[in-house]
């Protein structure tokens, strides 16, 4: 019950998002003109669903949701994905509360993770940890900065019945933990690398390549032999072919080889048009790191 509804250029309303989760909407503008339409935006998704609230979220970081119509969501907002159950933060979260953009990734992970140490990099309020969790991995470490995502986290696992205790949430930078961990040979079966945006804009197109190869070569590293390394990117200014390369590259200085197994992007509540290739923003690529030849 927690999908993208309006995705702006992709769905002919550029610069408009609207996501759904569980009895609310909320809609998200990027450009001030916008505000013109809002309105009608809010009028037409009353028309179309049952809904208990409309929520407005602002631009700028610290904004606080402005309610458009009925009620506004309760802080702790529980939604359900694949038979998941996570808390939404519609107000303070990151997105629009949760990254609805990898669900299906998500599963997928999941159905790859039983009997598997795994790692999840960034893990912002650990999603991909739970999917790892209740898909059979022996131990899930979840590794983000903000120590209230890893607060959320935990919670996240004892709100679907699994123990948080048995495996474990650092705070802590994810480059510096990759780098101890290889200092001290610790690695893990299955490593999941999904870190923010490092490019907003072309101009910085170069460093986010960078940032790539080192992010990833070190999690190649950290990777057992033949286990999985799931890197993905939300990085629009990064194309798909530019992002294989990144691998690539990260395998070379790992001095590793990374055999490609899956590839995916957005899920189709996120549909781009031939025309607007930039739409396609999310790579996720899954593949095996082996020893090199």
């Amino acid at each position: 019950d927690a999908f993208r509804w309006l995705f702006g250029e992709g769905d002919g309303l550029p610069g408009i998002v609207v996501d759904v989760y569980g009895k609310w909407a909320v809609i998200a503008l990027y450009a001030d003109g916008l505000e013109r339409i809002a309105d009608w935006v809010a009028d037409a998704l009353r028309a179309t669903t049952d809904l208990a609230g409309i929520v407005r979220r602002g631009r700028e970081a610290g904004a606080r949701l402005s309610l458009v119509w009925g009620r506004k969501p309760p802080a702790e907002l529980v939604v359900a994905e694949h038979g998941v159950r996570m808390t939404a933060d519609l107000e303070l979260g990151q997105k629009t509360g949760l990254f609805l953009d990898h669900r299906e990734n998500r599963r997928f992970v999941g159905s790859l993770a039983a009997g598997r140490r795994v790692l999840n990099l960034f893990s912002y309020t650990g999603a991909f940890s739970l999917y790892a969790a209740r898909g059979g991995a022996t131990q899930v470490t979840s590794v983000d900065v903000a120590a209230g995502a890893m607060d959320a986290a935990r919670e996240n696992f004892r709100l679907n019945g699994l123990d948080a205790d048995a495996h474990d949430f650092v705070v802590a930078d994810v480059f510096e933990h990759l780098e101890h961990a290889r200092r001290k040979n610790i690695t893990w079966d299955l490593v999941i690398s999904d870190p923010p945006s490092f490019a907003r804009s072309k101009q910085h197109q170069k460093q986010a390549l960078r940032a790539y190869v080192k992010l990833n070569a070190l999690a190649m590293q950290v990777t057992a032999r033949g286990g999985l390394l799931a890197a993905a990117s939300c990085t629009s200014q990064v194309s798909p072919d530019a992002f294989r390369q990144t691998l690539a590259e990260a395998a070379s200085r790992a001095k590793r080889r990374f055999q490609i197994i899956h590839e995916a992007g957005q899920p189709a509540d996120h549909p781009v048009f031939a025309q607007h290739l930039e739409g396609r923003y999310l790579k996720f690529v899954v593949g095996r790191v082996l020893p090199a030849a």
